[in-house]
């Protein structure tokens, strides 16, 4: 399969491994920009500074419960905010709304739940949707 995938956008800035990484996994760009916009799951990401979002494929009923066999995940900083002017609001609405998209990658199965981020800084990044 032959795209063009595109470096930066408006709102999205892509780094070349995340770029790699969605032609491996067979992934576009527009996925995981939904992967973004309605995350399933969102969590801290293991790089400082950073949040990883998950959203399965696809969902199956079994046995009257939702469950999935593989989850798309990405991992994205807000370009130009540190992590201690997350803390301040007005610093943060008033900067560019960007995202820096540095990683991408299916993960076969249910991943275990790690540190979740806490409410406030969840309410901000829906602002930014």
């Amino acid at each position: 399969m032959r795209f063009k995938l595109s470096n930066k956008t408006d709102k999205y800035q892509w780094t070349q491994h995340a770029l790699m990484k969605l032609k491996y996994y067979g992934l576009s760009q527009q996925r995981i920009t939904r992967v973004i916009k309605s995350p399933q799951r969102i969590e801290e990401g293991i790089v400082e500074n950073t949040i990883a979002v998950m959203q399965p494929p696809s969902m199956n009923k079994k046995d009257g419960k939702k469950a999935w066999t593989s989850e798309i995940w990405a991992m994205y900083q807000l370009k130009g905010i540190s992590r201690a002017k997350q803390e301040n609001k007005d610093n943060l609405l008033n900067k560019q709304k960007q995202f820096k998209i540095i990683s991408v990658w299916r993960y076969p199965g249910v991943s275990p739940k790690r540190d979740p981020i806490p409410q406030e800084i969840l309410e901000e990044l829906t602002s930014f949707k």
